[in-house]
């Protein structure tokens, strides 16, 4: 059984289902009496169901024109029928209408071929897409569900709702963010770790969510968020949003 203190560190692994037996139920009744638990516990199963909703790829929705489009310029192959026609006139026919079949049969394996080279991209880039949010949301996981876990929270001074979860032991750390505007055409959110003084980038985002944060934070002493021009900056042009000390 964990001391109450201990208690306070294993919010993001009761957002992910990963508590069991008398943690749980410890956790759980602590929760009850813990306003600070029950909103990070909001705020990280909210994170995690929009993390876990990024991975499903629809299909594009230009797909079905794509495909009626192709079907209607191909001439289907007629169906078999016995047939008392002469052989001889059947022979003929086939030499006459041979160049006529052949084009046909090129333009539809030329069509086809061309639909379904397009469709393997689109498949394979759905895919590639899937396997690096899954990739993020795996990272993330980790990091919130870390048993040495420490959470910060704060303000930027837009008025958005921060936290910064850290592990040592995994020297890695997530940034969450709730009600950040979406940053302006032309710039991005730019994430900051400071090094006693010295600012090291640690990532870009553009809107609301989680995210693992670049570099690990062994060395830094807080963590800054500035408005940079899209691209990011190898050092900070604006005054900071936010400045946050991390936990210890």
């Amino acid at each position: 059984m964990r001391h109450e203190e201990d208690l306070h560190l294993l919010t993001g692994a009761y957002a992910l289902d990963a508590l069991t037996g008398d943690e749980y139920q410890a956790f759980t009744a602590h929760l009850e009496r813990c306003a600070s638990c029950a909103g990070e516990v909001a705020g990280f199963t909210a994170t995690s169901a929009r993390l876990a909703a990024a991975v499903a790829v629809p299909a594009p929705p230009h797909l079905k024109r794509q495909v009626l489009h192709h079907i209607d310029s191909v001439r289907q192959l007629p169906p078999r029928t016995r047939s008392g026609t002469p052989a001889k006139l059947t022979a003929v026919f086939t030499r006459k209408a041979g160049p006529f079949v052949v084009a046909a049969s090129i333009a539809a394996a030329t069509a086809f071929g061309g639909l379904s080279l397009w469709q393997h991209q689109q498949a394979e880039h759905a895919r590639d897409q899937a396997r690096q949010v899954s990739r993020q949301v795996q990272d993330i996981t980790t990091v919130l569900a870390a048993p040495d876990a420490r959470t910060v929270h704060g303000r930027t001074s837009t008025g958005a709702v921060t936290s910064v979860v850290a592990s040592a032991r995994q020297n890695k750390a997530v940034f969450v963010t709730t009600g950040l505007p979406a940053a302006p055409a032309g710039h991005t959110y730019q994430l900051w770790f400071d090094d006693h003084g010295t600012m090291r980038p640690a990532g870009l985002l553009q809107h609301d969510g989680a995210v693992l944060m670049h570099g690990g934070p062994s060395q830094a002493r807080a963590v800054g968020l500035t408005l940079e021009p899209a691209g990011g900056s190898p050092q900070p042009t604006t005054s900071p949003l936010l400045l946050l000390p991390l936990p210890a």
